[in-house]
């Protein structure tokens, strides 16, 4: 039998399990120690710690805390592992608890961090889902049933005290270009929700004050919401302390590329099982700065897709040159409306675009001035025909169904 070396307690804080931090801190102890070649389980709570319920009330996800998350799980020890080396982990497999079988996905309101689309979705709304086997539907988004590719939101390394102190340097510089932006730019330290694992006293009180979030991905992995790190995969950590410190959270039953809802994907609580090994002198090897990764051979397989082109020309009708992030935007957006003319709401369409495996694409990025981005939607996962045809779109839904909305927008 595989160990488990971390285990949680849903019915419990987050803050009261030493095996599980929300900072990244160079300082962080080991909660346990393992050696090349072993396999071991790893227990997560979702990302939230538990903060999102499973009923038809946006209140939770309009109210979040997120300056307490995420909760990860570890640091684990890797013997023999020191900086430079690549810390390499075989994500074995990974899976749902069988007394949680749900997961949600949420908007969150633009006054408290906002999404990918918040201008056109600025208020807190959320759907959840029930998974059966391998597959997930949600009461709130009818007419959709897909196969999950659950996978880890969010794993990496403890960054060294060097690393640490640029994240800190650079995403302060960018926050003071506009501190009273609403979504904010970066997300600072912040001592007061800070769970630094095994850290007590004043030792641990120094370091909330300057660990860095866990919100955004960095050099050592972290928050990338990769949805094809599922089981399978392989990842090569570049190692910046001794023993690695490898953390692992934020388990998404399933997610579309670029995770657009922000509290995007399907999460979920949920296990994980890994082996670690390491290469030696790796990084200076193979000339890596940021993990590398080889995708999962078990995928759902879907062949058919409709795919909307997006360019870099924004809602306004402003001109952008070759940005990407506006035209991924529009992408997102021309499947969002085409989507309503079948009878979905335009937050039904969204969370759809967040948690289905639908595919992102950087298509052009030399034809000056546009850049093209390309969303990629799987139509075999609707019960419906949803291709165009010249008899025009059926409404198949009547509205009466649709993701809850926060108490003043119902």
């Amino acid at each position: 039998m595989t160990e488990t070396i971390i285990k949680v307690d849903l019915s419990k804080s987050a803050y009261e399990n030493d095996s599980i931090h929300n900072r990244w801190h160079p300082d962080i102890p080991m909660v346990a120690t393992v050696k090349p070649g072993d396999d071991f389980i790893v227990e997560c709570v979702d990302w939230t710690g538990g903060q999102i319920k499973n009923d038809d009330s946006a209140d939770d996800v309009r109210d979040v805390d997120l300056t307490q998350v995420h909760f990860l799980s570890g640091p684990i020890g890797v013997e023999g592992a020191e900086p430079g080396d690549l810390l390499v982990v075989d994500i074995l497999d990974i899976g749902t608890f069988e007394d949680s079988q749900w997961g949600f996905n949420g908007f969150f309101s633009k006054q408290n961090g906002g999404g990918f689309l918040t201008e056109h979705f600025p208020e807190a709304q959320k759907s959840i889902w029930d998974f059966k086997g391998m597959f997930t539907s949600s009461r709130h988004i009818p007419g959709v049933e897909f196969a999950g590719m659950i996978h880890p939101g969010l794993i990496g390394c403890l960054p060294s005290r060097e690393m640490l102190d640029t994240w800190n340097e650079r995403e302060k510089g960018l926050y003071d270009t506009d501190p009273d932006r609403i979504p904010q730019l970066a997300a600072l330290p912040d001592p007061d929700t800070a769970h630094m694992g095994r850290m007590k006293g004043e030792e641990a009180k120094a370091a909330a004050a300057e660990g860095a979030r866990t919100v955004p991905p960095r050099e050592h992995g972290g928050n990338c919401d990769i949805k094809d790190l599922s089981r399978g995969s392989k990842v090569y950590f570049p190692v910046y302390v001794k023993d690695g410190g490898l953390s692992v959270g934020d388990l998404h039953f399933s997610q579309g590329d670029g995770e657009i809802t922000f509290c995007g994907a399907i999460e979920m609580a949920g296990w994980i099982h890994m082996r670690v090994n390491l290469i030696k002198d790796g990084m200076e090897k193979y000339a890596i700065k940021n993990p590398i990764f080889k995708p999962s051979p078990i995928t759902p397989k879907y062949d058919d897709y409709l795919i909307f082109e997006g360019i870099s020309v924004d809602e306004e009708g402003t001109q952008h040159y070759l940005d990407v992030h506006v035209a991924y935007r529009q992408a997102c957006l021309n499947a969002i409306e085409y989507l309503k003319k079948f009878g979905y709401t335009g937050a039904q369409a969204y969370a759809i675009l967040g948690t289905a495996p639908v595919q992102g694409h950087i298509s052009g990025v030399v034809d000056i001035p546009n850049a093209c981005a390309t969303l990629w939607l799987p139509t075999d996962i609707f019960e419906y025909d949803m291709q165009p045809s010249a008899a025009g779109p059926t409404k198949h839904l009547d509205g009466s169904i649709d993701v809850p909305l926060s108490p003043d927008k119902e």
